[in-house]
């Protein structure tokens, strides 16, 4: 993918995130020649474009799926700058001032589509922030915000060269950390308390929590499995606990 200048977010949902957002800079716009009837995604991107003066372009679409690398793009990419990640020490400034942080952290997950997931879970269920590793995991990258449908955008990001440290300074400014995982000291997930200051630790498929970082959780939750298989994917495993994380905390606000 074309990125000396930038890298290419595609997809409606997407480039529609990354424009209302107004949190990256923005070079220019590929998007299908104007028509009638065209849907209201499409018409508010190119108004969303307008207004912040992006320039525009088409392309047929075998250059645009050369473009992007084949992703699903839907006739419409947005060349942008990087993700705008923050540090650890902000994350750390929310924690200590949300009684009800909610933070999660994941262990050096490689399939930017799980990342993308758990992206998007996590700006539904209004997490404080999320921490990732530098090395040997997917960042925000294109796939991931096609993956999150463009949520990753609305969310607090920092990247940290050591996990386990980043964990040390985390339970410092209050915060428990559940990890999700097998094993057995593992508790039911809605059995444990993720009411206060709460972080959830997810790890790659297959791998799970490296040894490290699971030593270093103060808790570890399981999710019951009745049928044949005996795991989920990262995405979907993370985004069960921290819907239940929410409902706790909704149900300590009275909501």
């Amino acid at each position: 993918m074309d990125n000396a200048r930038g890298e290419w977010v595609y997809g409606r949902r997407p480039v529609v995130e990354v424009l209302r957002a107004k949190r990256r800079h923005l070079y220019e716009a590929i998007l299908p020649a104007e028509g009638k009837g065209e849907g209201a995604e499409l018409a508010e991107i190119r108004g969303l474009l307008l207004a912040a003066a992006t320039p525009t372009r088409a392309m047929t679409r075998d250059e645009l799926d050369e473009l992007v690398e084949g992703g699903h793009h839907q006739g419409v990419a947005l060349k942008v700058g990087g993700f705008p990640y923050i540090s650890l020490e902000q994350i750390v400034h929310d924690v200590e001032n949300q009684p009800e942080a909610l933070v999660l952290l994941l262990d050096h997950i490689e399939d930017p589509q799980n990342v993308g997931s758990l992206l998007r879970s996590a700006e539904a269920a209004g997490v404080t922030g999320v921490v990732m590793p530098e090395d040997r995991a997917a960042g925000v990258t294109p796939a991931a915000v096609r993956a999150s449908a463009g949520a990753s955008e609305h969310l607090r990001v920092a990247r940290v060269v050591n996990l386990v440290r980043a964990m040390e300074t985390l339970q410092k400014a209050g915060l428990w950390l559940t990890g999700l995982d097998t094993g057995d000291d593992a508790k039911r997930y809605h059995t444990l308390d993720f009411k206060g200051r709460t972080g959830l630790v997810v790890g790659a498929e297959g791998k799970g929590l490296g040894r490290l970082v699971r030593e270093h959780c103060d808790f570890i939750a399981c999710i019951p499995m009745l049928g044949r298989v005996d795991s989920l994917n990262a995405g979907v495993a993370g985004g069960i606990v921290l819907f239940e994380a929410l409902r706790q905390k909704q149900a300590v606000a009275g909501k």
